[in-house]
């Protein structure tokens, strides 16, 4: 007997996918904050890419291997739910760690634990709203998740200034040079991440699975060389719209860390034209405001790009907000205001909410309901390893090609954000069907 999925109304979309604010702020302090922490620390500009492998690595590595866990998970709590609260408990703690680090490397170890929670918590999380809700509400799951991630980064960024507001001096700093701030910051956010996490979990219940998927559930092969073997029949067998997604995915992530890493550093030039250290905190409280204002357009676009989404499909909206993130990221390295800077972003943020919603949009529709777990984890891999490739390249021909300037990194991340729009015309999309 065939078990439906039955419609959840806006605000059980909303209690199911309150966890995603924790997750979020948990990566808006890294985005925000792990250039900052590793300077401070004394690393040099050119190696900060290096410094940020944990993320694609861990990435590149786990999600896959999670994904096939979690859809061979059979518990009385179900198959994703574990999997978040595991990962919830260990990203809290490297939160609480982070900013009291002692050297650049202990930083760097402590991001790779901290990259491997997110990571054990993310795409199940995603493949959540995949089981959960039926195909005509994806949208709303995942572009309600795209709003959760732009308030959960928009406060993560916000916090320093908040607390500078409340008179915390911006410019006090403990022993190893890491700003007072930024410590606070990390503590509010581990508390964020678990709380949000359980509350998740105490008002959504996964849905039981259909009686011959539990019994092909059960009889399927268990173990390390089943997972593995289930990841490279997924690979084998990717649907063409997958396949067609990975130009897109590769130029979008590629640019985005390139300005997670750079764009304290290009602020330093272009406004305050400077590259002393007080100029630089400048840029780096700079940064995390205009971080918090682009992720305030991703919360409060996510719920237009819904309905835009439903009217004129996920492939226009998310070509439109990639081109216009695009437009301001290389006009951004000619703008010598602080004003001028929150004007350039606005596109970022309505690009940053399609990015967290769109693209699975146009995935959960084309793969097999069955898999969705090992899909999302290798999808994910169209994230990392752009990113991979970006930590490994940048100090390559950031001295040669971009004359160790900041602000032209910026320019080239604002226009691989256009191309990316144009492969993104390039998808066809095709309904999947059932295994079993």
């Amino acid at each position: 007997m065939k078990i439906g999925k039955i419609k959840l109304s806006f605000w059980q979309i909303i209690n199911m996918n309150f966890g995603f604010l924790g997750l979020q702020y948990s990566f808006g302090l890294q985005q925000a904050n792990m250039s900052p922490i590793y300077s401070y620390l004394g690393a040099e500009e050119k190696n900060l890419p290096y410094l940020w492998l944990a993320g694609p690595i861990t990435g590149l590595i786990l999600q896959p291997i999670i994904g096939a866990m979690s859809d061979k998970t059979v518990t009385r709590w179900g198959r994703r739910t574990p999997y978040f609260l595991v990962g919830a408990i260990f990203c809290s703690l490297c939160l609480l760690l982070m900013p009291y680090s002692s050297s650049v490397w202990m930083a760097a170890s402590i991001l790779w634990i901290l990259d491997a929670a997110n990571n054990i918590t993310q795409e199940p999380y995603r493949a959540f709203v995949s089981d959960k809700l039926p195909e005509e509400q994806h949208s709303a799951g995942f572009l309600t998740q795209s709003a959760f991630t732009g308030l959960g980064q928009t406060l993560s960024y916000l916090t320093p200034t908040l607390l500078i507001y409340f008179g915390v001096n911006k410019f006090a700093v403990n022993s190893h040079h890491i700003p007072v701030t930024t410590i606070i910051a990390f503590g509010i956010g581990a508390i964020i991440s678990i709380s949000s996490i359980l509350w998740t979990l105490k008002t959504t219940k996964e849905n039981p699975l259909p009686p011959e998927e539990l019994t092909a559930l059960q009889q399927s092969s268990k173990g390390v060389a089943a997972i593995f073997a289930d990841i490279f029949s997924a690979v084998k067998t990717m649907p063409a719209t997958m396949k067609q997604m990975i130009p897109m995915m590769f130029l979008s992530w590629y640019a985005m860390f390139i300005y997670w890493i750079y764009i304290a550093k290009c602020l330093s030039h272009t406004v305050f034209n400077s590259s002393q250290a007080s100029a630089f905190r400048q840029s780096d409280i700079l940064a995390g405001q205009i971080g918090a204002y682009y992720n305030f357009i991703a919360f409060i676009s996510a719920f237009l790009l819904v309905k835009l989404a439903k009217m004129l499909g996920p492939k226009l909206v998310h070509s439109c907000c990639l081109i216009a993130a695009g437009i301001g990221l290389f006009a951004m390295g000619y703008v010598q205001h602080e004003a001028g800077v929150f004007i350039a972003v606005t596109g970022l943020g309505l690009c940053w909410a399609s990015m967290m919603g769109n693209p699975y949009v146009i995935l959960a529709g084309s793969i097999p309901p069955e898999r969705t777990g090992i899909y999302m984890g290798i999808f994910n891999m169209f994230i990392v390893i752009p990113m991979l490739l970006q930590n490994v390249t940048m100090p390559l021909y950031y001295e040669s090609w971009l004359g160790g300037n900041p602000v032209n990194a910026i320019k080239l991340a604002g226009a691989m954000l256009v191309l990316a729009a144009l492969a993104t015309f390039l998808i066809k999309t095709r309904k999947a069907e059932k295994l079993y």
